[in-house]
């Protein structure tokens, strides 16, 4: 997986830049983030599993680079017990692809759509994009019971700095949060694919922690 993501890396960034010691560089600063030990389940199969939706996807998107560099950079700043980690990962993007040379509006889109993944809401509704987005970043809500399970165990494991009361009101705020949503998928798509699988596991998830 990690070779695969490199190459996808350098296949997408080298279309902007031929400074090879930057790419390198810059998978380098990516590849340590999403690697850090504190991370369970906001690591490098997170951003695995966006990149096989987003390919899929891809044909119903209007910018797919830029799409793909919000991925990238979605979490790259990730602290559990801050609240700031999408602004700073929003900031943390502009300057790397200020680097690339990418185009100044398309990295204020990127910035956007990263921060649109703190609240899940979609910022920009011109296109798909955003909604795609936010639809890949929660689609661990829509699987298997078996797969949601180890993906809860992931998530505990990322808040260990707290005994089980704290982090049980916490979690069970952001569950609430979701079944009081209108819809948690954007997209029809997903919508369609996901959506009850997602709130019938939050709704059992929410039960065991009562």
């Amino acid at each position: 997986m990690k070779n695969e993501l490199h190459q996808s890396w350098l296949n997408l960034s080298s279309k902007y830049t031929d400074d090879d010691l930057l790419l390198n560089e810059l998978w380098i600063e990516i590849h340590e983030k999403y690697t850090s030990k504190k991370r369970h389940y906001h690591n490098l199969n997170h951003l695995d599993y966006m990149f096989q939706l987003a390919t899929n996807d891809q044909a119903d998107l209007e910018d797919y680079d830029t799409v793909q560099f919000a991925i990238w950079y979605h979490d790259v700043i990730y602290n559990s017990v801050k609240s700031t980690n999408e602004l700073k990962s929003a900031t943390f993007a502009r300057k790397r692809l200020i680097k690339l040379q990418f185009d100044p509006k398309r990295i204020e889109n990127c910035a956007n759509l990263i921060i649109s993944t703190k609240k899940h809401e979609v910022i920009n509704a011109q296109n798909q994009d955003n909604a795609y987005l936010l639809d890949w970043d929660l689609a661990i809500l829509g699987t298997t019971w078996e797969t949601y399970e180890k993906y809860t165990q992931k998530i505990r494991a990322e808040y260990s700095m707290f005994p089980d009361f704290m982090y049980t009101k916490g979690r069970k705020k952001v569950l609430q949060h979701f079944l009081e949503r209108p819809r948690i998928y954007y997209t029809e798509k997903y919508h369609d694919l996901w959506e009850a699988f997602a709130r019938k596991n939050i709704q059992k998830e929410l039960t065991s922690l009562l």
